[in-house]
């Protein structure tokens, strides 16, 4: 089983973000560290001290969590559930809230082996633009005290299709970044999600994006940039060093159970789904009542299907046919024959070894193609 934990507290919100997330406060955050050991213990029980193969603190961001709220948090996950003796154990962290070199050892401590650090660009005016609390400098810095403090697994976030962005300056990002050697790199296309401010700035005309083109330069040249230094793409967004890929991730494009606690967190567990309340206080009093992750909708056997084509088809293996074919007893290729025809000729998927794959260009314009297949 996969663990998450939701940290929902940040510096500030960024411009673009749609996550569950809220300025940091410092009695909410009181109320959290109190109740989210309630509901790992909870859940230790109900699910009687279940194997734990990987942890995750997503947010948010994680790093804020003051030093006595780690002290009660984290070592209940190890009291309540059964850690894989091999267990990944990621934290996000903000470059603003990673500079404190003892309170990095302190992870370590606790278990944490992976460090996801937000850098999203190294230029100032694409931070600003984003709404980040950090400028390049201090990214360098975190990075430097996540390494001091003896993280030997790092992953970095980027954001590429800036306005103003252009492929060489995009490429010069991925060049520091590769200069600094980290194990993962986590690379994703600005998306403008309803109900922030960037959607209201695009809906009034005044954000001017990169032209498609120069998207599509962005991705596939960026990709083939970090595998010629070392880095597979083994999902859409996603590129590692050998060996260093998010074990925690592949389970969600696996279609593993998971497990997710926290304000806002969503779970499956044997096909059914459940999704916390949002507010740190209504989550808080249903935890409290000890009605935590009830209510629950079981997928239909069409979601399961649905979410393992297109779960897969984000993913560098591809969708394996043998296993659609089980699922549902139906030929994926045959279902889609014209369809598949045509991308191939277009060089955007590919057959092979028993799977369908999406190449690089595929990857680009995965949502076009996810609309037409028939699953």
């Amino acid at each position: 089983m996969l663990l998450y934990i939701h940290v929902p507290f940040c510096r500030s919100k960024c411009r673009y973000c749609a996550f569950v997330s809220r300025p940091l406060d410092m009695a909410e955050m009181e109320v959290y560290a109190t109740v989210l050991p309630l509901e790992i213990r909870h859940f230790g029980k109900k699910l009687n001290r279940p194997k734990v193969e990987t942890v995750y603190f997503g947010g948010g961001t994680p790093s804020l969590l003051p030093a006595w709220a780690l002290g009660r948090i984290l070592p209940a996950i190890t009291r309540h559930f059964d850690l894989h003796p091999a267990v990944e154990w990621t934290f996000e962290a903000n470059p603003d809230s990673a500079l404190d070199v003892e309170y990095l050892r302190s992870l370590i401590g606790y278990g944490v082996n992976r460090l996801s650090l937000g850098v999203q660009s190294f230029s100032d005016a694409s931070l600003a633009f984003l709404g980040r609390p950090h400028n390049a400098k201090t990214a360098m810095a975190a990075f430097n005290a996540v390494r001091s403090a003896g993280f030997a697994n790092v992953s970095l976030d980027f954001i590429w299709g800036l306005p103003g962005q252009r492929e060489a300056t995009w490429l010069e990002d991925l060049k520091m970044a590769v200069r600094l050697r980290p194990e993962h790199l986590s690379c994703y296309g600005l998306t403008i999600e309803p109900d922030t401010p960037l959607a209201a700035q695009a809906e009034s005309g005044e954000l001017l994006l990169p032209p498609e083109g120069e998207q599509g330069r962005m991705y596939v040249h960026g990709a083939e940039y970090l595998e010629e230094q070392g880095y597979l793409q083994y999902e859409i967004s996603s590129f590692a060093r050998m060996g260093f890929q998010s074990r925690h991730n592949c389970g969600y494009w696996e279609g593993r159970d998971y497990l997710g606690l926290g304000p806002g967190a969503v779970s499956t567990l044997s096909g059914v789904r459940h999704e916390n309340p949002r507010d740190v206080r209504d989550w808080a009093a249903l935890v409290k009542a000890g009605r935590c992750g009830l209510g629950g909708v079981a997928l239909s056997r069409e979601e399961r299907v649905r979410e393992y084509v297109m779960l897969s088809l984000r993913t560098a293996k591809g969708l394996r046919l043998s296993i659609y074919r089980r699922l549902t007893g139906l030929n994926f290729i045959k279902e889609n024959e014209e369809l598949i025809t045509a991308l191939r000729q277009n060089e955007l998927v590919r057959l092979s070894a028993g799977h369908l794959r999406l190449t690089k260009n595929g990857f680009l314009v995965s949502n076009l193609i996810l609309e037409r297949l028939r699953y």
